[in-house]
């Protein structure tokens, strides 16, 4: 039966156990994930008098770029271990590296074992992620597939918003060691959940060793990327990635370094003191993963009507148009130190992501040739870990150099002669800036406005935004010289 001939609750009605079963450790595996990712920034550059581990921000880049990369590419190999092992199976070894990364990432405390940790956990989250998928695809068929996946959509956004959301509360009002906690614990609700609720379907038995099913597996993948529409498109797509990951890496920094929120949850809580509350977790000034998650929510409301008004449009042209909208978007969250511009830039940053994001998707399928559908499909990921990749220098090396508030104060108080500690475990960053507003003879409100000024450390947006303008161009340019002939030549 065509999914036009069945009502909404029809289709609402034909998904299985399994199918509501993989929806919900979606949710829970996502909450858990950006209930950490989205505050990660913050707690590894965080003064360490107030629980952060005061790293670099070049470490920071590192941990979170180079690890959430390896996590990306690891699917190529995980997905086809778990279709060897079972799918039962291999979720339980994903949410025990989980349950055990997650609460050991609240223990750790240097540099190297924070990374290894941290590898730890995108190890158990590769392990999951395509399984999750799988799941969905053998619990629904061609007449239901679309919403399935629309809800498995939601899933994601909607624990991607609980996550955070979570952790803006438990982190003012407990400290940074419950945000670890939190994430263990709800991982840990997955596994009672698959243990007792999900029953794996038959499988086909797969004779070929492991060895041989991954040398399969990567020989497939290397056979999709040599059809030069798809690995120009994926190249393509890279740029969409690394301008998308400043939302997370380097966002919450700048504004945690430059945007005066404390002044923005005075003018929310003149509106509504409900919403101001809710958006700094209890405290004073609202949180970073709090105006980050706007992303988020916006995406849990609007993307139903977005991906209605997409549908009329061509999937590159709609792709060409998302990528200037989030650029814009992005641009203006990194230009001004105004926490309304701040909201306002990551709005219309998420319209631009809920056009391309789902239309990619789309569009991978749409140039595949028939019956080779899924084997394109698997590329999907190769853009996503070139992205985190080039994000570490972005969000590390750059930012340091050019937006971090402690460098810039160090490297104005050497220009001034004005001898200064090194930041160590006896004197905190936040020690640094009351120490250094004093001998400026500033407040630190003024004595940021100051470095602004003289630093303009909001210059970064030159590359975030270049990257999306040159990844538009691109775009443009393999739309006139490959898509557009190819459908001329379908519509003679």
């Amino acid at each position: 039966m065509s999914t036009d001939k069945k009502s909404f609750f029809g289709v609402m009605r034909s998904y299985n156990k399994g199918f509501w079963v993989a929806s919900v450790m979606e949710l829970f595996e996502r909450w858990a994930w950006y209930g950490l990712f989205a505050v990660l920034a913050l707690y590894l550059t965080g003064s360490t008098d107030e629980g952060g581990l005061g790293f670099s921000h070049t470490e920071k880049g590192q941990i979170m770029g180079i690890v959430t990369a390896i996590l990306y590419l690891l699917p190529l190999f995980t997905g086809v271990i778990a279709d060897k092992i079972g799918y039962k199976l291999s979720l339980i070894i994903a949410y025990g590296l989980l349950i055990s990364g997650y609460y050991l990432m609240g223990e750790v405390q240097s540099y190297a074992m924070v990374f290894i940790v941290f590898l730890w956990v995108a190890v158990g989250a590769a392990m999951f992620k395509p399984v999750a998928s799988a799941i969905i695809t053998k619990n629904t068929d061609e007449s239901n597939s679309t919403l399935g996946f629309g809800i498995f959509y939601m899933m994601v956004n909607i624990g991607g918003f609980i996550g955070p959301a979570c952790s803006s509360t438990l982190r003012t009002q407990f400290g940074w060691k419950i945000i670890f906690l939190q994430a263990a614990i709800v991982i840990a609700i997955n596994l009672v959940i698959l243990l007792f609720f999900y029953k794996e379907a038959d499988r086909e038995k797969n004779t070929d060793t492991l060895l041989e099913t991954i040398k399969s597996s990567l020989i497939n993948i290397w056979e999709a990327v040599k059809d030069t529409r798809l690995s120009v498109l994926l190249i393509i797509m890279v740029g969409f990635w690394t301008m998308f990951n400043q939302l997370f890496y380097t966002l919450p920094t700048f504004i945690e370094d430059w945007v005066n929120t404390k002044a923005l949850h005075d003018s929310i809580a003149q509106v509504s003191p409900w919403l101001a509350n809710a958006m700094s977790g209890g405290g004073d000034s609202v949180n970073p993963e709090m105006l980050i998650n706007l992303d988020a929510g916006a995406i849990i409301v609007f993307q139903l009507i977005v991906s209605y008004f997409v549908l009329k449009i061509r999937h590159v042209s709609a792709m060409i148009t998302g990528f200037t909208i989030a650029a814009i978007g992005i641009g203006i969250t990194f230009y001004t130190g105004n926490g309304f511009y701040t909201i306002l830039g990551i709005m219309i940053f998420a319209i631009g992501e809920m056009m391309t994001n789902p239309t990619f998707s789309s569009f991978i399928a749409l140039i595949s040739p028939k019956g080779k559908e899924a084997l394109y499909m698997g590329t999907y990921f190769l853009p996503v870990f070139l992205g985190n990749f080039l994000t570490t220098f972005i969000s590390g090396n750059l930012y340091e150099a050019w937006s971090d508030k402690l460098s810039l104060l160090q490297a104005e108080m050497a220009k001034r002669g004005i001898a200064m500690p090194d930041i160590s475990s006896e004197f905190s960053k936040n020690d640094y800036f009351t120490s250094a507003s004093e001998k400026l003879g500033m407040t630190e409100t003024e004595m940021t406005q100051f470095i602004w000024d003289s630093y303009h450390p909001n210059h970064i947006w030159y590359v975030i935004t270049g990257i999306g303008a040159v990844t538009i161009l691109a775009l443009i340019v393999y739309d006139r010289v490959v898509i557009r002939p190819r459908e001329a030549r379908a519509a003679q």
